[in-house]
């Protein structure tokens, strides 16, 4: 395998990525390519948020003439599922046991620390959440200094 994944043309892409790609894609492609080697602190990879992928499906999990490849946009991932926009712009959440393999067409975000909007949109959830507990707090029973030691 080579040090660092080669970054594709556009043309190059599946027919299905293209559409996806001219709407959401960065316009550099240098920026979001993975690096495998090299000083421990530079190495970039693995699945990303935006990220276009080809999930393949086990096929004893399928309906009879049911395709087995579904590509998309990854929303996320969690211990049991892999959830997706796909092509049509449907969501799909993908159970990881009826998964074979997640290829990664291309990546549309840089990297998690390197990605200004993506740290952005992570402090305002901290701050959302934080607001969320206090108000949850407020409404249990019992005082709202209930979780005060004495």
């Amino acid at each position: 395998m080579k040090g660092n994944r080669t970054t594709k043309k556009v043309e190059d892409l599946p027919e299905w990525a293209i559409k996806i790609y001219e709407n959401h894609g960065p316009h550099d492609m240098e920026e979001t390519k993975d690096i495998f080697h090299g000083p421990l602190i530079e190495r970039r990879y693995g699945l990303r948020k935006d990220d276009l992928v080809e999930i393949l499906i086990d096929n004893r999990v399928l309906k009879e003439g049911e395709e087995n490849r579904i590509g998309g946009m990854l929303i996320g991932t969690s211990r049991n599922s892999v959830d997706i926009l796909d092509v049509n712009g449907d969501f799909r959440s993908i159970a990881r046991v009826a998964i074979v393999e997640i290829r990664l067409v291309i990546h549309l975000r840089k990297t998690y620390l390197e990605d200004e909007e993506l740290l952005t949109f992570e402090k305002e959830d901290i701050r959302r959440r934080a607001n969320v507990q206090e108000q949850a707090e407020k409404q249990a029973e019992g005082s709202i200094d209930s979780h005060i030691w004495d």
